[in-house]
């Protein structure tokens, strides 16, 4: 029977119901073959990669109203808030700023406020 992709009768790599012969593919050897040195280093060099991604930022991110007590959350004050908004007019969320939560609710409510007030833009139209 044939499989429509080669000489007719002709069955390639497959067996008479479609299932591999042969346990894996070529292109991944098995974990007993030896390996060459090339793909040991290749091998090393992804294990480097995938536990520097894994590893993220190595310094904790400090909320600066908790660090300075000085510092007011006021909706008045646009040049302080537009440190939490990026270019294109949206909030910087905590992950990225590193305002702790009880510091983000407020500046939230700040930054909007200060919007519906035209002290700062909506949105990358009117900066």
């Amino acid at each position: 029977m044939s499989s429509g992709f080669g000489p007719p009768g002709e069955r390639s790599e497959r067996g008479e119901r479609g299932e591999r012969r042969e346990g894996r593919h070529e292109r991944y050897p098995r974990r007993d073959e030896p390996q060459s040195v090339k793909a040991r280093l290749r091998a090393k060099a992804r294990k480097k990669a995938r536990k520097q991604r894994k590893k993220g930022f190595l310094r904790r991110k400090v909320c600066r109203f908790c660090a300075d007590s000085s510092l007011k959350i006021d909706y008045r004050d646009p040049k302080s808030l537009r440190l939490f908004i990026t270019e294109t007019g949206k909030m910087i969320p905590r992950r990225i700023s590193g305002n702790c939560a009880r510091h983000q609710r407020p500046l939230a409510i700040a930054i909007k406020r200060a919007r519906h007030l035209a002290l700062l833009p909506t949105s990358s139209q009117y900066l």
